[in-house]
């Protein structure tokens, strides 16, 4: 089971890291990623991390956010800066054993998932 930190509320403009502990050893999983969904929208892949270091970002937080990942704590990173609005969603931390994978534009799905945790961006 994935624990991932609590969410939050946030400014706009502000930051907020967020984290997702793996069960196991995060270094089992070739790829981790960090998934969010908006009220009345479809899942979106925000960013993907290759355990050799290769990272993609959706465009709309290109630029903003960052993903990480340290394997000696077992644990998955998400700094986001500059948030938006449009980034209040609920986030969820994933994992698969094949690379990032980008099919049409959009980060493939993965095969294990953690409980989501809910961000909100408003003044």
């Amino acid at each position: 089971q994935f624990a991932s930190s609590w969410g939050g509320l946030v400014h706009p403009g502000g930051s907020l890291r967020l984290s997702c502990a793996a069960p196991g050893f995060t270094s089992d999983y070739i790829a981790m990623a960090w998934f969010r969904q908006a009220p009345g929208k479809e899942r979106e892949g925000v960013s993907c991390i290759n355990r050799d270091g290769y990272t993609y970002y959706a465009d709309s937080v290109k630029g903003r956010f960052t993903i990480s990942r340290d394997n000696a704590k077992n644990t998955l990173f998400l700094q986001m800066n500059s948030l938006k609005p449009e980034d209040t969603a609920v986030y969820y931390c994933a994992a698969d054993n094949a690379p990032c994978a980008v099919v049409g534009g959009r980060l493939a799905n993965m095969d294990f998932w953690g409980q989501g945790t809910q961000v909100t961006v408003s003044s």
